[in-house]
């Protein structure tokens, strides 16, 4: 019996995550690059030869993607990171008539590392002192990246605090004690670095590191091909790779 391939758009093609995208899904039998879209190019008419678009554009094109998908009833994957509050709002507006992963990581180490950032700041308590750390290429446009902050997301949630006043992007000057109600983020941009991320819960007398590094976005593309195969026949709603994963299900 033959199973028709899967018939992707990918938006952002002329990037590094889109090249990745088109290599790997060249791999696959089950898929089928039907649309290599960019800037300028008719993104109307490859959508309607297509089952669903992942986009690796950039921040300001996610909203105008999310709505011409939802529009058209086509499953969406968003790799695309540093929205801010309004294009959030418009990506949920969208997953409530299609079927829209949405995450700020793609690979299965990640989001790996994800899960287990929730269970040691669970088991480890509030005495531990919480920070992140993230590197990435010299080229990279948003600071901290995606995954760090929903890595700070994450701790912020179990210890009940507010994310945006939890927050410490790096520290200069006479800033006093560290409390114990803040997150440090750190970027560090520097070299042809894919994506290094390490969480740190700093004690006396103790501390633990959490550290994923990646060295190819071949790893990114391929979580994102596996998140498009797992989205197409699931009911309108806003996903991400935790639940492509299973990892929400607590069989862990």
């Amino acid at each position: 019996m033959t199973t028709t391939p899967l018939r992707l758009c990918i938006y952002g093609s002329k990037g590094r995550m889109g090249q990745a995208l088109i290599r790997c899904a060249a791999e696959d039998s089950a898929l089928r690059v039907t649309g290599e879209i960019d800037a300028g190019d008719d993104f109307a008419a490859a959508l309607n030869q297509c089952d669903g678009v992942i986009d690796f554009s950039v921040t300001h094109i996610t909203s105008t993607v999310a709505k011409a998908c939802a529009d058209a009833g086509k499953m969406l994957v968003i790799g695309t990171t540093g929205h801010e509050l309004p294009e959030r709002e418009l990506i949920k507006q969208a997953a409530e008539k299609i079927p829209l992963v949405f995450s700020p990581n793609y690979s299965v180490g990640v989001n790996t590392l994800f899960w287990l950032t929730r269970k040691a700041a669970e088991i480890l308590g509030p005495t531990f002192d919480l920070e992140v750390v993230e590197m990435h290429h010299r080229l990279k446009k948003d600071a901290p990246s995606g995954t760090a902050r929903h890595l700070a997301e994450i701790l912020a949630e179990v210890r009940n605090l507010d994310y945006v006043e939890a927050f410490r992007h790096g520290r200069a000057g006479i800033v006093g004690e560290r409390t114990q109600d803040e997150i440090g983020i750190h970027a560090l941009r520097g070299g042809d670095v894919v994506g290094d991320h390490t969480v740190i819960y700093a004690a006396p007398g103790e501390r633990l590191e959490l550290t994923h590094k990646a060295s190819s976005r071949d790893t990114f593309a391929r979580g994102a091909l596996r998140a498009a195969q797992w989205a197409v026949s699931r009911p309108p709603g806003l996903y991400d790779m935790q639940d492509v994963l299973g990892l929400k299900s607590g069989t862990l």
